[in-house]
C-alpha cells in the first residue's frame, strides 16, 4: 500500500471528503499540467520510484489520436508528426485534435455507452438522436454542467431533442436514479435501493428521495409502434402522457438531495430542474470530482479513485489533494472539458512511455510511474480498422441474414454489429483484455481484415518494397519498422516476388492481428 503523500496546494483549491469546494482562479492548461506533474512526482519520490522516460513521437502520436479522436492516425499523419521538428508540436497536435470533429464523435461513443445501455425494455428505441446530440455538444465544448442539466431536464419530441432519449432508454425512476448518481456523481447508490448500504453511509430513504425527483416524468407515444409504423415519442413533466412506472418495492418519500436538504416543492412544481440545479452546482461535492476522475481514467487507464464509479470514504483517492485541485479547477473553469483534457495530455505524466524502466518494474499502477497499456474499445478498434482498410462494402452488410429486418428498428450499421460483438463486460477496467476466441477468430478470418484493396494504389505508386513496408507499419502501428522487422518482411516479399499483392497482404494481415495494433500503449 502506498503512503498518501500529497502536494501542498492553496486552501482555495481543496475538496476534502464531502466538504463544499471553494472555487479559486482557473489556471491555463500548461500551469495546470505542471501541478499534475508536481503532485505525482512528489508521491513517486516518497515511494522511491523512478518514473519511465518520455515516450517517443511514434508512441505519443498513436496514443493521443486514440485517446482524443478514437482512432489511429493515417500513415501520412503519423510520418509527418514523427518527422516534424517544430517546437511544441505535441501541444499543437493536442489542440488540433480537440478541434476536430472526431473528438466529439469519440466522446459521444463513450457517453452513449454510459447513459444508454441497451436492454429488452428499450430495444425499439434508436439511440442515434442522442449520439448526434452528444457529439454536437462536445464539439461545441458546451460546459459540462449545462450538458448535464439539459439531459436531466430534457422534454419534447425525440426528433427535435436528442437528449430525450435518456428517459426513453431508462424508463423507470429507479433506473434513472441508478444511472444519474453513478455517471454524474460517481456514486453507486443502487445498492441502497432495497436496504441501507452495507458498506457506506447511503440509506434506503436517501435512494428513494433521489428517485422521487423522476416520478413526474410522462411518456407520450409507443416505442414499438413508432419503430414499426412511424410516429412521435416525447417526454414531459406535469403534462400529458402516462407516468413512468415505479417498481413494487418503491418507498414513497419526498424528493431529497443526497446527503443534503429536502427542497420545498409543491405538487405543481417541476422536480427535475430542481434536481439538475443542485446536481450541477459548483458547490456540489460530488459533481466536479466525478467528471475529473472519469476523464483521468479515460486518459490514464485508471481513476484517481478506482473503480471510478464508486467514490466513497472507504475507497479513498490515490492522490487526494490532486483530485481536490483538479475538481476545483474544473469548476472554476466553468466546467470546460477541453481545457481539462488539454492539461492532462500536456502533462509529463501522460507523455511517459508505457515501457517499464529499471526504477519501476513492479511499481503500483496508482503511482502512474508509466503510462498504462489500455485495450482498444470496440469503437476504437473498428474505426482504426476503417482508417487502414477503408469502409466495408455496404452491399456485403445488407446481404447478411436478418440484417435488413433489424435495421428497420435501430438503423443498424456494420459498426454497430462489430461493437456489439466485441463489447466486453460492463464497467470493465480499460487495461483488462476482454476479447476471447470468437473475437480473435473474427479478426483473423473476417472479409474486412482480408481485404487488400488498400494495397492497389501502393503497388501502382512506384514505391520501392522498403517504402511499401514502411507505409504498412505507419498505417497500422504508427511507427516505422525496426531494421530486423524490415529485413524479415522484405525476405517474405522477395520469396513471393511473383505475387507481390499476396506478400504485402500477408504482412498487413499480421500487423492488424498483432497485439500492438489492438492495444493503446
Amino acid at each position: 500500500m502506498i503512503r498518501r503523500t500529497i502536494l501542498a496546494l492553496p486552501l482555495a483549491w481543496l475538496i476534502l471528503g464531502n466538504a463544499t469546494p471553494v472555487i479559486g482562479t482557473p489556471l491555463d492548461a500548461p500551469p495546470l499540467a505542471r501541478h499534475i506533474d508536481e503532485a505525482l512526482d512528489t508521491c513517486l519520490r516518497a515511494e522511491k520510484v523512478t518514473p519511465s522516460p518520455r515516450c517517443d513521437d511514434a508512441e505519443f502520436v498513436r496514443r493521443v489520436y486514440l485517446d482524443i479522436t478514437g482512432h489511429i492516425p493515417s500513415a501520412e499523419k503519423a510520418a509527418a508528426f514523427i518527422d516534424d521538428r517544430t517546437p511544441n508540436k505535441r501541444a499543437k497536435l493536442i489542440d488540433e485534435l480537440l478541434a476536430s470533429r472526431e473528438y466529439g464523435k469519440h466522446q459521444a461513443d463513450i457517453w452513449q455507452s454510459l447513459l444508454l445501455q441497451r436492454t429488452s425494455d428499450n430495444r425499439f428505441i434508436s439511440f442515434d438522436r442522442m449520439t448526434e446530440w452528444l457529439e454536437k455538444g462536445f464539439n461545441a465544448n458546451k460546459p459540462w454542467d449545462q450538458m448535464v442539466r439539459d439531459i436531466l431536464t430534457a422534454e419534447g419530441d425525440l426528433e427535435k431533442n436528442g437528449a430525450v432519449t435518456y428517459f426513453l432508454a431508462n424508463l423507470t425512476p429507479d433506473k434513472l436514479t441508478d444511472n444519474a448518481t453513478r455517471v454524474f456523481l460517481g456514486v453507486q447508490l443502487q445498492c441502497a435501493q432495497c436496504h441501507n448500504h452495507p458498506f457506506t453511509k447511503w440509506k434506503q430513504d436517501e435512494y428513494w428521495g433521489m428517485a422521487a425527483f423522476f416520478t413526474k416524468v410522462r411518456l407520450n407515444g409507443n416505442p414499438r409502434q413508432a419503430a414499426r409504423e412511424g410516429g412521435t415519442l416525447s417526454i414531459s413533466e406535469n403534462g400529458r402522457g402516462r407516468p413512468i412506472r415505479l417498481p413494487v418495492s418503491a418507498k414513497r418519500v419526498p424528493p431529497k438531495f443526497l446527503q443534503g436538504e429536502q427542497p420545498k416543492l409543491t405538487s405543481s412544481d417541476a422536480y427535475r430542474p430542481v434536481l439538475a440545479r443542485w446536481m450541477t452546482s459548483p458547490q456540489n461535492p460530488y459533481f466536479s470530482r466525478a467528471m475529473v476522475n472519469r476523464l483521468w481514467a479515460q486518459f490514464f487507464g485508471r481513476g484517481l479513485v478506482n473503480p471510478i464509479d464508486d467514490m466513497h470514504e472507504g475507497n479513498p483517492p490515490s492522490h487526494p489533494q490532486l483530485l481536490a485541485e483538479l475538481s476545483a479547477q474544473f469548476a472554476a473553469s466553468g466546467f470546460d472539458i477541453k481545457q481539462l483534457i488539454r492539461a492532462l495530455c500536456n502533462s509529463d505524466a501522460y507523455q511517459r512511455t508505457s515501457k517499464p524502466s529499471a526504477g519501476n518494474p513492479d511499481a503500483a499502477p496508482e503511482l502512474f510511474s508509466r503510462m498504462a497499456i489500455k485495450v482498444l474499445t470496440p469503437e476504437q478498434l473498428y474505426d482504426s480498422l476503417v482508417q487502414v482498410l477503408g469502409v466495408p462494402n455496404p452491399e456485403n452488410f445488407r446481404r447478411r441474414p436478418g440484417v435488413a429486418a433489424a435495421a428497420r428498428f435501430r438503423n443498424l450499421t456494420p459498426r454497430m454489429l462489430f461493437v456489439a460483438f466485441f463489447k466486453g463486460e460492463e464497467n470493465a477496467e480499460p487495461t483488462e483484455y476482454q476479447a476471447g476466441i470468437p473475437q480473435v477468430l473474427r479478426l483473423m478470418n473476417s472479409p474486412q481484415l482480408n481485404n487488400t484493396a488498400m494495397l492497389v494504389p501502393l503497388l501502382k505508386s512506384g514505391k520501392t518494397p522498403e517504402q511499401i513496408v514502411e507505409h504498412l507499419y505507419l498505417a497500422t502501428l504508427s511507427r516505422r519498422p525496426t531494421d530486423q522487422e524490415l529485413q524479415r518482411t522484405l525476405a517474405l516479399v522477395r520469396k513471393q516476388a511473383n505475387e507481390p499483392r499476396q506478400a504485402y497482404g500477408d504482412i498487413l494481415w499480421v500487423l492488424l492481428n498483432s497485439s500492438e495494433f489492438t492495444l493503446n500503449h
